[in-house]
């Protein structure tokens, strides 16, 4: 029987594993999307999966301060994925 030490590392390192998976797919629809609206969504999802991988870290860590970092990683992907998608459908950020 499994200890729970075993199982909590047994579950992060499927964690870790299916989300680098999940980045690398990303990266690929980055590269070949047919058009821009998939290159721009490949780009917000990849900052999804970067946001797990550093949770990830964190509980693997123990260390309070990914958690905060996974925050301003957070805001920084939705106002960079506003600011794009601006940037593509009108030309420019600011009115």
């Amino acid at each position: 029987m499994m200890s729970a030490a075993d199982l909590m590392s047994a579950a992060l390192g499927v964690a870790f594993l299916s989300l680098a998976v999940a980045q690398l797919m990303c990266m690929i629809r980055l590269v070949l999307g047919p058009n821009t609206g998939d290159r721009i969504l490949a780009l917000d999802t990849m900052v999804i999966n970067a946001l797990g991988l550093v949770i990830v870290l964190g509980i693997h860590q123990g260390v309070r301060i990914y958690f905060e970092v996974s925050l301003l990683i957070a805001m920084l992907g939705f106002v960079s994925t506003v600011a794009l998608a601006r940037f593509i459908l009108r030309g420019d950020i600011i009115e």
